[in-house]
C-alpha cells in the first residue's frame, strides 16, 4: 500500500457524501444547500499548492459546488458536475494530464463512484460508505464523509511523499 501512496499525482473526489455528510438543505427556490470541512478544504489547496492535479465529479449539478472548489484553487475544468457516467470524466480528467491510472487516487461512498474506484491506483472512500464501496476500497478513512475523509487521505499521501508541511508557507 506504502509504494501505492508513494506513487499518487492526482486526487479526485466525489462531492456528495466525501466532501459533505452526504445530506442537503433545500431553500425556499429549491437550492440545495451543503456543508463542507474547512479541514478538508484546507488539504485540498494545500494538494494544489504543491503542484497535485485535483478533480470533482459530481453527479450533483448545484453551482455551489463549482464556486467552493474553484476558491479552494481547482480550475473550472476540473469539476465535473452532473455526471451520469462517472467514468467518462475520470477518462478525460487522466488523458488530459497525462496520468497512468495507478497515479491517481479516487474517493468516493456509493454506487455510482464503483466503476471509477475499480480503475483507479488507490480506491479510497469514507468510512461511511456504502458496503459495496467498502468492500472495492483499497483504503477506507477513519472518517465519515464531510468529517475530514478527504484531509486524511490526502496528508497520508503527501506525507508518505515528503511533501506535507513546508513551513515556507506557514509563518509563526
Amino acid at each position: 500500500m506504502l509504494s501505492k501512496l508513494s506513487n499518487i499525482e492526482a486526487f479526485i473526489f466525489d462531492c456528495d457524501g466525501v466532501m459533505t455528510n452526504g445530506s442537503a438543505q433545500i431553500d425556499a427556490q429549491g437550492n440545495a444547500l451543503r456543508t463542507f470541512n474547512i479541514k478538508d478544504g484546507f488539504a485540498v489547496q494545500h494538494a494544489v499548492k504543491h503542484g497535485y492535479k485535483l478533480g470533482i465529479i459530481s453527479g450533483g449539478n448545484n453551482e455551489g459546488i463549482r464556486i467552493r472548489f474553484k476558491a479552494l484553487g481547482l480550475k473550472d475544468e476540473d469539476i465535473y458536475l452532473a455526471q451520469e457516467s462517472k467514468s467518462a470524466a475520470f477518462k478525460e480528467f487522466s488523458e488530459k494530464y497525462h496520468l497512468e491510472h495507478d497515479k491517481i487516487c479516487y474517493m468516493g461512498d456509493d454506487l455510482p463512484d464503483l466503476p471509477v474506484l475499480k480503475k483507479t491506483g488507490i480506491a479510497a472512500c469514507p468510512k461511511d460508505a456504502c458496503k459495496d464501496v467498502l468492500e472495492a476500497a483499497d483504503w477506507v478513512s477513519q472518517y465519515n464523509g464531510g468529517q475530514g475523509c478527504a484531509r486524511e487521505i490526502i496528508e497520508l499521501v503527501m506525507k508518505i511523499q515528503g511533501k506535507w508541511f513546508n513551513k515556507e508557507l506557514f509563518e509563526f
